[in-house]
């Protein structure tokens, strides 16, 4: 590789990571509802850097601009980030990169955000939860195995359900926008390809699904044992905010993806 395409790469990965590290500090107050991690829009920037340059700038600067966004809010270099964020993001967005790098269609661009999006928070859930709280800090020693398990899992759900539309709606639009705006950035061929457009059935099915199952949830909250062990276990607090959240979230799901799915049948 020529010093001058190194350069730009670099060029390119520091930009994403600035950019990501900005989106993600203006939602950064913007808590779960477990009390940790937050709502993050922003993942559409990282996701864009995939598809368009390829999964080494968009895995290092999501890495970089996580890192950088926690550690401005904390006031210090964070080690939960390091422990758990760096490493999923790095993991989430070199992998949708890889998948869709040179291998580009609207169909693969839905189903590899879902798998890679729900990847990566998972990731990052996992390392939190276990690596960061439990074994670093020694928090949360208190509480069994299986306690740990359904906050892992809850953050993994918010996480991916409160990203994918973002994911899926905006990106797609704005990748349309760049490269219309830059032909040069890709092939000719990708070039008929995003003129295309997200096929509207599938969107629909990828915003249905997610949407089915978190209103499932809600209801499991308000008239299941498990709404009960959530208070026992997490508090009567974390229980009520994440059934309002998972109520709002899956509506919205459902909306979007049934007026997608609805469109096509109509077409």
């Amino acid at each position: 590789m020529s010093s001058e395409r190194t350069s730009v790469r670099i060029m390119i990965t520091v930009i994403c990571a600035a950019l990501y590290a900005v989106g993600a500090y203006l939602t950064a107050y913007i808590p779960s509802p477990w009390g940790v991690g937050q709502f993050r829009p922003a993942v559409v920037i990282p996701t864009f850097f995939a598809v368009v340059f390829g999964p080494i700038p968009a895995g290092i600067g999501a890495a970089l601009g996580t890192l950088l966004a926690d550690s401005i809010k904390h006031g210090y270099l964070y080690p939960g980030s390091l422990i758990a964020a760096v490493p999923g993001n790095f993991l989430g967005f070199f992998l949708i990169g890889k998948l869709l790098w040179k291998k580009f269609s609207w169909n693969k661009f839905i189903l590899i955000s879902n798998f890679g999006l729900l990847f990566a928070n998972a990731v990052v859930a996992i390392l939190y939860v276990f690596a960061y709280k439990l074994l670093y800090q020694n928090q949360y020693t208190s509480l069994p195995f299986e306690a740990l398990v359904v906050m892992a899992t809850g953050l993994t759900l918010f996480w991916f359900v409160t990203k994918l539309p973002f994911v899926l709606l905006i990106t797609p639009p704005l990748i349309q926008a760049t490269v219309s705006a830059f032909p040069f950035l890709v092939t000719n061929d990708l070039k008929e390809i995003l003129k295309k457009g997200l096929p509207e059935r599938e969107l629909g099915i990828s915003m249905l699904g997610p949407g089915i199952l978190l209103l499932l949830v809600a209801v499991l909250m308000g008239y299941s044992g498990a709404g009960a062990y959530m208070i026992k276990t997490f508090g009567v607090n974390t229980k009520n905010i994440i059934e309002i959240v998972s109520y709002f979230c899956s509506t919205i799901l459902i909306i979007i993806g049934g007026y997608f799915f609805i469109n096509t049948k109509k077409k």
